[in-house]
């Protein structure tokens, strides 16, 4: 029988007195990697042209498009598009172009431009054009990826392999997907990395005219924005880190690590099930709410809920929780439905609106894999994935193979790796980071190697928070403190408390207004 793990928010709080120290200590025995080569100036870029693309919500919205190299080692020659948006500043004095990221990789970010514009105080968002950019490969920025259409059709094998067989299925499936990847891009494949992205942001930065950029980005992208950074420190205004990945751990170690952190957080969300009892009748205690959990799991093994909601499927639908509580009631509410009244239709569509991948994912996953798989060496010998999931999996069964799974392309990728770069950054204005403490997608501690790494700069925690992109979600404390430095470009480490996890939902698909935040983690997405 699984336990919930001891809550460690405590001893997170007491890293501010000591961040470089402990950092030291967290640091996996890794010899770090140069530095990126020096970047050479991007070829001039035409003038953008800004056409109104106005949406109900973002009214002021405009949209443009920018020509990039596909090699920036060659400027001259083949172009692709990257697709962009913005919201102009209004104030009169301009601090200049905000470029703000969703993460992923793989995240479109047209949207975000216009939910960051309107979630900052109108004073702050009137100083800045903020400006939303599908990266590489992404959305409407040309070409896009897509490498293999029906990957995640329902209902896939087991992500567990309990026997051979299931083993071989799943491996047949990330090899098959890995070939239809290279099959259809193989022309782009080496210059889709978060290097090359980097890169388009300096080119991006001179279309715009702009002396110095600022930057905002969640979970992958505080990697990108890390990467920019230190090919060109002195581009940078300012650099706000939201959800901050381990920079240390690209990307193998840093997805067991991640494993881990979500078996914690589907415990928590147990818990939080079990307080409950009254309105979802699953127990008052955790450990054993947890064991109806996995008895349900073992259920739809050998009869899916639906004919689409396999185990797979399952953690498919509640790896969202991990990302954010305030998806808890409706969750629950599905749990309940199948494990207490044998009634599968909430589950069904609980997989529907949060496991089920839509036909647009395949773009997004596409640029996942490409871009992961290129930034990095991957273990090419599965025996080293086997050894390395099942010791993972007994700690941590919850996510660990399907994560496994997920990733599991990169073993079979026919584009070399990279090296991976240092974002050690001594020359660089002050960065503001924001981390919860409980994250499961990027575990508190990569926020503090990052802080590390990056002189100078300020770590706010959400001390006993765990959703995933935590500024511009309702917490009041963390958004003044983002405010204050997007005005002066002043920070210091911090701690704001949490905000209060969610209450059972009267609907099956309301999102309680406690939990705030359902707007921003609504493009954020999952995975990244």
């Amino acid at each position: 029988m699984l336990h919930p793990v001891p809550h460690p928010s405590k001893k997170r709080a007491a890293v501010l007195l000591s961040l470089s120290a402990v950092a030291a200590a967290l640091a996996s025995p890794v010899v770090a990697a140069p530095a990126p080569a020096p970047a050479p100036a991007p070829a001039a870029a035409a003038a953008l042209r800004w056409s109104g693309c106005a949406t109900p919500r973002y009214p002021t919205l405009q949209c443009a498009s920018l020509k990039v190299p596909l090699d920036h080692d060659s400027p001259a020659g083949r172009q692709i598009s990257l697709a962009l948006t913005r919201v102009p500043h209004t104030a009169a004095t301009s601090q200049g172009p905000l470029l703000v990221n969703p993460g992923g990789p793989g995240g479109s970010g047209r949207t975000l431009a216009g939910f960051v514009a309107s979630a900052l105080p109108k004073d702050v968002a009137a100083q800045y054009d903020v400006i939303g950019f599908d990266p590489r490969g992404v959305g409407r920025s040309e070409p896009a990826l897509d490498c293999g259409a029906g990957h995640f059709k329902p209902v896939r094998p087991d992500s567990v392999p309990l026997d051979p067989a299931t083993e071989r299925a799943n491996l047949e499936r990330v090899r098959s997907f890995a070939e239809s990847c290279q099959t259809k891009h193989a022309d782009v494949l080496p210059y889709v990395g978060t290097v090359s992205a980097a890169r388009d942001l300096e080119v991006l930065r001179t279309a715009l005219g702009a002396e110095r950029l600022s930057y905002f980005g969640y979970s992958y992208g505080t990697y990108l924005g890390a990467v920019y950074a230190r090919l060109h420190p002195d581009r940078v205004h300012r650099l706000v880190l939201d959800s901050v990945v381990d920079p240390g751990g690209v990307w193998y170690e840093d997805n067991l690590a991640q494993d881990q952190a979500f078996d914690a957080r589907h415990k928590s969300f147990l818990a939080w099930v079990a307080q409950y009892d009254a309105t979802y009748h699953l127990g008052t205690d955790p450990a054993a709410v947890e064991e109806r959990w996995y008895a349900m799991r073992t259920a739809l093994r050998s009869a899916p809920a639906g004919g689409k909601v396999g185990p797979a499927e399952l953690e498919d639908t509640y790896m969202p929780g991990g990302y954010y509580n305030g998806y808890w009631p409706a969750l629950a509410e599905a749990f309940a439905a199948y494990s207490v009244r044998e009634d599968a239709k909430p589950l069904v569509a609980a997989y529907e609106r949060f496991g089920a991948v839509e036909p647009s994912a395949g773009n997004s996953y596409s640029v996942y894999t490409a871009v992961q798989c290129r930034d990095s060496a991957w273990p090419r010998d599965w025996n080293t994935w086997r050894a390395d999931m099942w010791r993972t999996h007994a700690k941590a069964p919850f996510m660990t193979w399907n994560n496994a799974w997920y990733n599991a392309p990169c073993a079979f990728w026919k584009t070399e790796p990279l090296q991976t770069p240092d974002v050690t950054n001594h020359d660089l204005p002050p960065a503001l980071l924001f981390q919860a403490s409980e994250d499961a997608a990027t575990p508190f501690e990569g926020a503090v190697a990052m802080h590390d790494k990056l002189a100078g700069s300020a770590l706010v925690v959400e001390e006993g928070g765990g959703n995933h992109g935590v500024a511009l979600s309702g917490n009041k404390c963390l958004d003044e403190k983002l405010a204050a430095y997007l005005r002066t470009g002043q920070a210091a480490d911090a701690v704001c408390p949490a905000q209060p996890a969610p209450k059972p939902a009267t609907a099956t698909r309301a999102v309680p207004p406690s939990a705030g935040g359902a707007a921003l983690h609504g493009l954020l997405g999952f995975r990244g």
